[in-house]
């Protein structure tokens, strides 16, 4: 594991632009090391977009991206960051084992090494009874959890998850979360994309974007107590009535 005193992430005036849309408008952000972060917002917020500048396949227009102390993107950082993206990104034609061997190998991991870190993490995304099955074999929901796996499989630094439960049972969805706050106490730095606000309160830090600005970065603590409501939920809606009120109104609140 990469030693990283600062922050995991460093973002300074970011700017996409998409087509002719400014998607991210100029932002700012820094993700603590060694903690779960929950990247939150509705669809269109700019999660993905934000998620590629942090791996560094995102054109950028403008600003500074730092990941573990390297610009996003840098050779040394290929072993250091797990990236799984919303679309399952493994060989349809090789089956389970051999998708998560294949990605092990990549980072290094050869003989007795490779074969138990493949055998522990097909066992920590529930997939040790599918390891002989074609990944164009399986449901949806397996197919990313092999996706998940994969990014796994070499323990990274930093975890890069964009929405990993979406399609999944609640029974797996509490492990994975299980499984992600045991990283964190490892050592490990995660963000994890979502759009379904209860998984906030699994996070240790929540950044809240809407139309690729940030409108939190708090604990869920700090958002309820700041919103005064029960659930990140209507957390979320009480800042966007906030911010769409007229100015007078957000002066006098």
């Amino acid at each position: 594991m990469m030693n990283n005193h600062g922050p995991a992430i460093s973002v300074s005036g970011l700017q996409v632009v998409r087509g002719r849309r400014r998607v991210i408008p100029g932002l700012d952000l820094e993700v603590p090391a060694g903690e779960v972060v929950g990247l939150l917002g509705p669809s269109g917020s700019g999660k993905s977009t934000l998620m590629r500048c942090f791996v560094g396949v995102q054109v950028v227009e403008a600003g500074t991206v730092t990941v573990l102390g390297h610009p996003a993107g840098s050779p040394v950082l290929r072993a250091e960051v797990g990236y799984v993206t919303q679309s399952p990104s493994v060989y349809a034609d090789l089956s389970v084992r051999d998708n998560v061997a294949y990605f092990a190998r990549a980072v290094g991991l050869r003989g007795a090494d490779l074969r138990e870190a493949v055998d522990r993490t097909l066992e920590e995304v529930d997939l040790t009874g599918f390891a002989s099955q074609l990944v164009q074999d399986l449901s949806g929901g397996q197919e990313s959890r092999v996706s998940l796996a994969a990014a796994l499989v070499g323990r990274p630094t930093l975890l890069v998850l964009d929405e990993p439960t979406v399609g999944l049972d609640p029974v797996l969805r509490r492990d994975l979360w299980d499984l992600f706050r045991q990283l964190a106490e490892r050592g490990h730095s995660l963000v994890v994309s979502s759009h379904v606000m209860d998984e906030a309160a699994r996070c240790d830090r929540l950044v809240l974007l809407r139309e690729g600005r940030v409108l939190a970065d708090l604990t869920p603590d700090e958002l309820l107590s700041r919103t005064g409501t029960a659930d990140a939920d209507a957390a979320f809606l009480a800042l966007i009535d906030a911010e769409d009120a007229p100015s007078h109104e957000r002066s006098a609140s």
